[in-house]
């Protein structure tokens, strides 16, 4: 009998080292210790409560069918609106394309603007299902080795150095994960000038928009119509679980995206759509906003707290939930650094080796997606940890 063998894309995907300290949390949980999670890149929030109604509704009255391929007319007009009442940019509803989480939009986004091997510029720390999208449809991504003291962002020199005939465009994401580095709209809008002049496109990466401490919250599409940008429901608005997103392309390329998602995914989930319409009201934007104070205040916590210890912060954290640290001091292998922490103190936080290459080993990623007395307890632990090994 032939034996079966995988689609050799599957090797080319890493698998996230943070499952493994998941996988241990979960055995210690089991035993009964108390784990503090500071790992998960997700709200502790769940949808605010017009929300759920909203999806409630959705299923009572039989809202559950398929939607058009590019999602509903409702829901786009209120993103529409939602950009020009909050940034106000005009975004014409039929460059807007809901998708299936932020995840949805990456494979149509890849599957829209990267050839077979063609490559595609991003910097190195990032997301990192970015360069597996890209891998998947047959592209190459390139990771550019960034510097803390840039806010681990690509320089316009570093892009044009890298630029070849097969590169395609540049995915940057603000604010950053894992970094919470917010770009500037100075620096967007001159690589924004540089991208264009090298005939490339330029993906801006915004699922964590409206998750800003300190900076300006805007969108890229303030600066051009002919960027794409990447959106979701699942960070400021709580709704991970709902999975829904939203690709805004140039009016070029309105077709072909249209075509990719009634191929890729017939539509998006319709409840979710349909409770989504409910997210742009006064109401659930005032509860959102509120949320977002809380994350500010944890965020003072953790700063401060990671600066008592003497743990160097070394992006600024303006935005999103994280904070992006340097135990290059205490620890020459940040993985293992994590693992220790959590079989000693119970407290769980992200290697730097999920997000890059470069001096990876060097970094943790802390989410404070978790209460302030669950920080205060975190950052206890971890002084504790700390002082008994360095003893």
């Amino acid at each position: 009998m032939k034996k079966h063998t995988l689609a050799a894309r599957v090797e080319q995907i890493s698998p996230f080292q943070v499952m493994a300290v998941l996988a241990r949390a979960k055995a210690l949980e089991a035993q009964g210790h108390p784990v503090i999670h500071l790992e998960v890149g997700e709200p502790d929030f769940s949808a605010v409560n017009p929300v759920e109604a909203a999806g409630v509704q959705a299923i009572l009255q039989h809202q559950t069918g398929y939607t058009a391929a590019t999602g509903l007319p409702e829901l786009k007009q209120a993103i529409s609106d939602y950009y020009a009442s909050r940034y106000h940019v005009k975004v014409a509803p039929q460059r807007i394309i809901i998708t299936p989480g932020a995840s949805g939009a990456l494979l149509l986004m890849s599957s829209l603007m990267v050839n077979a091997g063609a490559e595609v510029l991003m910097p190195d720390p990032c997301y990192p299902c970015n360069r597996h999208f890209v891998m998947q449809v047959g592209g190459h991504p390139t990771m550019l080795p960034t510097m803390p003291e840039q806010d681990f962002s690509l320089t316009e020199q570093q892009v044009k150095d890298a630029w070849q005939d097969h590169t395609a465009g540049v995915w940057l994401a603000s604010p950053a994960n894992p970094t919470g580095a917010v770009l500037s709209k100075e620096y967007l809008a001159s690589m924004w000038r540089t991208v264009a002049s090298l005939g490339g496109h330029l993906l801006v990466d915004e699922i964590y928009q409206g998750l800003v401490y300190e900076g300006e919250d805007f969108t890229a599409l303030s600066l051009s119509d002919d960027l794409f940008v990447i959106n979701s429901f699942s960070k400021y608005f709580a709704m991970t679980g709902w999975r829904l997103g939203w690709l805004v392309v140039p009016e070029w390329a309105v077709e072909g995206a249209t075509k990719l998602a009634q191929n890729f995914f017939i539509s998006a989930p319709s409840v979710s759509q349909h409770a989504a319409i409910r997210a742009f009201q006064t109401d659930a934007l005032a509860e959102c906003e509120q949320r977002r104070q809380i994350f500010s205040k944890r965020r003072n916590v953790l700063l401060a707290g990671l600066k008592s210890l003497g743990l160097p912060v070394i992006a600024p954290a303006q935005g999103a939930f994280y904070v992006y640290v340097d135990v290059s001091e205490i620890t020459d292998n940040a993985m293992e650094w994590c693992l220790e922490l959590l079989e000693q103190e119970h407290v769980a936080l992200t290697p730097g080796a999920d997000f890059g290459v470069a001096k990876a080993h060097h970094y943790v990623r802390f989410a404070y997606a978790n209460d302030e007395d669950k920080i205060r307890q975190a950052l206890s632990r971890i002084g504790r940890f700390m002082k008994v090994n360095a003893a």
